[in-house]
């Protein structure tokens, strides 16, 4: 008597469990996904601009291929142009990243 009672709480709970599995799997495929961007470096600027920051800043790894560098160096000054409300001391630090990391660096640092 108890070994019919065992195996159908047996199937109940094998069953249940495989529904909860499905419902978990069903709304983790449907939830948003998420943007696989980079945050944008946060820090202060140092006084003399190093290959790190300069990486930091644009978002790419600091043996980055010059395509990389441009491409990058693009995409963060369209959101950061002067022309479209930026700063113009990101736009020279982030021009002054790119000239770095492409080894045309400027003696001086920034032009502010």
């Amino acid at each position: 008597m108890t070994t019919p009672l065992m195996a159908g709480m047996a199937v109940a709970a094998t069953a249940l469990a495989g529904r909860y599995g499905i419902q978990a799997w069903q709304a983790f495929k449907a939830r948003p996904p998420r943007p696989r961007m980079r945050r944008f470096y946060e820090g202060g600027f140092q006084q003399q601009m190093t290959r790190r920051e300069a990486a930091l800043i644009l978002g790419v790894r600091e043996g980055a291929v010059e395509e990389k560098i441009k491409e990058a160096h693009r995409k963060v000054m369209i959101t950061n142009h002067p022309d479209a409300g930026g700063s113009h001391y990101l736009a020279s630090k982030i021009n002054e990243a790119k000239e770095m990391m492409l080894g045309k660096a400027r003696d001086s640092g920034s032009a502010f």
